[in-house]
């Protein structure tokens, strides 16, 4: 009985290689930022406006189904990332691609009010030219900016 039970604990406890490069980290943005254009194309169409091709002018300036259209685009990118990060694959589907999970300073599964922050975070890592994103070589855990705020490393997945 104790062999199964810590057999089942050896499965369920995380494995991780390495803390996860800036190149995979880059290349899992840009695949999370093509799922999130399609993502608001498809928001876009279903409110009746265009971004490619034609401006829509109204005398009134920016029609309101603009901004709702905005609205429910910022919802589900914050949804995306919250939902995904936070769940059992501890990872959106370009981190999922390049292999690697966002964990606790632990290595434990983030839960979402933590992943929310995380997402929150992410403000001031852009601001001044994204040097919060650029610094992640550099810091001692591979550490971005809204990473350390959030108190999240982003790992290899060895799974």
């Amino acid at each position: 009985m104790d062999q199964l039970l810590d057999s089942k604990l050896d499965q369920e406890t995380p494995q991780y290689s390495d803390y996860a490069s800036f190149g995979q980290r880059l290349v899992a943005a840009i695949i999370d930022g093509v799922i999130m254009y399609v993502v608001q194309m498809i928001i876009f169409a279903v409110f009746g406006l265009s971004l490619i091709g034609k401006t829509n002018t109204y005398e009134d300036g920016i029609p309101t189904s603009f901004w709702l259209a905005y609205l429910v685009l910022i919802c589900a990118q914050v949804a995306y990332f919250v939902v995904l990060e936070s769940s059992e694959k501890q990872a959106t589907f370009g981190k999922q691609a390049m292999s690697i999970v966002v964990t606790d300073m632990n290595g434990n599964r983030i839960t979402p009010l933590n992943a929310l922050g995380r997402y929150f975070a992410k403000i001031p890592s852009g601001l001044i030219l994204g040097i919060g994103y650029f610094m992640q070589p550099f810091t001692q855990k591979k550490q971005a900016l809204h990473d350390m705020i959030a108190g999240t490393l982003v790992y290899k997945s060895v799974k």
